[in-house]
């Protein structure tokens, strides 16, 4: 059996950050199968890094994304203030920050910049930046969407006394801030950019990040190459990269013939396995539960969906738990939980999550619920159309299960498929009646997690539309909780209201399976496929083929 451990490993997160000790099911939180990796020898300089994306993105601008389609190609153009380190993840150190300190009430923040960072176009990147793009995301202009705006809703005002520091404060101490300001997200624009035209972000690159963008050819290639001017001395390691917009059989054929040396999403179970039988050292395999569940969001602008009963017998027509079961085997899905990930500190406990609707163990106590709540909301002949993503693994699957639990209650179930752009501009529009989501981000945190059940006037990722006060109320106040044991009261109840209303639903959540050449050193695995990404520590010791012809300079190519 080959050795499985290509990923050095992160340290488990109960011993790094307080507040955020897994329980038993999840105390190692990454699990490598064999032994652990021996010292990475000296990082080599060169060679192109070639890997899959399986799908990618409509526009260019990280404030607005939500899917690892855009940040896996995007993300090493760009720097941010701080960033997550993957090899002790959830700790988190400086990217443009040289040094930061918070004052003893939570409520300041000050960042001292490193020096001589500059943009790609030469031009020095300075605390006005810093400040410009976080104005942004916290008061976007008209036509911005800012997906992760009410993550920032505590900060008040932002200072810059010079050039090199940026000082934040707060209304109140927010409890996940210091990892908000590490998000993977929060690229830092020009601010000179963004005082010409706010939109430039959606269709220009232009960052501070290892790489320089060189083109990106629609349905086929991204292609990045290193920033010789880059702030760190001697990053990147690599020449450039490719990321190559390709899915299923083609990746792992990708990887067996050593086209591409990773995919950083996921492979599934039988493509691991087969990796593995065909490759034996060739191919390393990191595996842990992943920081995603699939959901089910309803529009509840759109009758009969404004009514509870509707949504709450929906939610308990599904059978999660035989899912899991049969799912697990074919698919990234796997476990199942409620709004945070399971075997989180924060996360219900499997006999109190028994007791919230459409989480029952019995099934056909569940459904003949179901079908009560149906009639008496005078909708048991329901029919309505379900709106996917055209991303195979695992929506595909997961849909096809949705469907036929709620045919088991007697609903009609229409399924439309579409790209990532036009399954993002549906939900963000509410052009749909029932869609298939995901929740999760880059940190185990309810101010993460709970983002999508706020009232959509103060979170734009809440694609169902609903207004909740007492959920926003909650939202605040485990923010602003000191004591981890009263934020986690909250959380539940937070969790069990939005559950039973059922304005959106947890399905099932995943497990993260990746796949990579031997070849490919200084990346870590870790939760979130959103983390490590920026490749500035990546390094081969092997030269496969370089950067492919270059069809268009530092442009965009569609």
């Amino acid at each position: 059996m080959p050795k499985r451990h290509l990923f050095r490993r992160s340290r488990p997160a109960e011993f790094l950050w307080p507040g955020l000790r897994l329980a038993a099911a999840a105390a190692a939180l990454i699990a490598l199968t064999g032994a652990a990796a021996a010292a990475d020898p000296q990082p080599r300089r060169g060679g192109v890094l070639q890997f899959a994306v399986d799908a990618e993105p409509g526009n260019y601008d990280c404030h607005s994304n939500v899917s690892f389609a855009f940040l896996h190609p995007v993300a090493p153009h760009y720097s941010t203030l701080l960033k997550f380190d993957g090899a002790e993840y959830p700790q988190v150190k400086g990217d443009l920050a040289e040094s930061w300190s918070v004052s003893a009430d939570r409520r300041t923040y000050a960042f001292k910049l490193r020096p001589n960072v500059l943009f790609h176009d030469g031009s020095p990147l300075t605390s006005a930046d810093v400040k410009a793009s976080y104005e942004r995301i916290v008061h976007p202009p008209e036509g911005v969407v800012s997906a992760r705006q009410v993550y920032y809703s505590a900060i008040d005002e932002i200072d810059t006394p010079d050039a090199r520091t940026v000082v934040f404060h707060l209304r109140w101490p927010e409890a996940a801030m210091l990892a908000n300001f590490a998000s993977p997200w929060n690229c830092i624009y020009s601010a000179a950019k963004l005082k010409e035209d706010p939109l430039f972000p959606a269709t220009h690159i232009l960052g501070s990040g290892p790489f320089t963008f060189v083109e990106h050819v629609k349905g086929d290639h991204w292609t990045g190459k290193r920033f010789d001017r880059y702030f760190l001395p001697g990053r990147p390691y690599l020449g450039g990269y490719v990321a190559h917009f390709v899915a299923g059989a083609k990746v792992v054929q990708g990887l067996e013939n050593g086209s591409l040396q990773a995919e950083f999403r996921s492979v599934t179970p039988a493509e691991r396995d087969q990796l593995v039988a065909a490759m034996g050292d060739k191919i390393y395999i990191g595996e842990t539960p992943w920081l995603v569940n699939l959901m089910v969001v309803f529009n509840t602008k759109h009758p009969p969906f404004d009514d509870a009963r509707v949504r709450r017998a929906l939610s308990l027509a599904i059978d999660r738990w035989h899912a899991a079961e049969s799912l697990q085997g074919t698919t990234f899905l796997k476990f199942v939980g409620g709004i945070m990930r399971p075997g989180y500190a924060m996360a219900t406990p499997e006999t109190e999550l028994t007791d919230i609707p459409g989480f029952w163990r019995d099934i056909e106590a569940s459904r003949a619920e179901a079908k009560r709540l149906l009639a008496a909301a005078g909708q048991s002949h329901l029919a309505f159309t379900l709106t996917n993503r055209d991303i195979a693994m695992p929506y595909t699957p997961a849909a096809d299960d949705l469907i036929q639990s709620w045919k088991a209650i007697g609903v009609t179930v229409n399924q439309v498929r579409l790209d990532t752009k036009g399954w993002e501009g549906a939900l963000e529009k509410h052009a749909f009646e029932v869609a298939i989501d995901f929740g999760g981000d880059y940190f185990d945190d309810p101010t993460l997690q709970l983002a999508k059940y706020v009232s959509s006037d103060l979170s734009p990722s809440n694609y169902s539309g609903s207004t909740d006060r007492f959920l926003d109320s909650l939202y605040v106040g485990q923010a602003v909780t000191t004591d981890p044991r009263q934020r986690a009261r909250i959380v539940r109840e937070f969790e069990r209201h939005a559950l039973t209303e059922a304005y959106a639903v947890p399905f099932l959540w995943w497990n993260r399976i990746v796949a990579a050449s031997a070849a490919m050193k200084g990346w870590h695995l870790t939760p979130s496929h959103y983390l490590d990404q920026d490749l500035a520590e990546v390094w081969l010791d092997s030269e496969p083929q370089g950067l492919p012809a270059q069809r268009s300079e530092l442009t965009i190519s569609r």
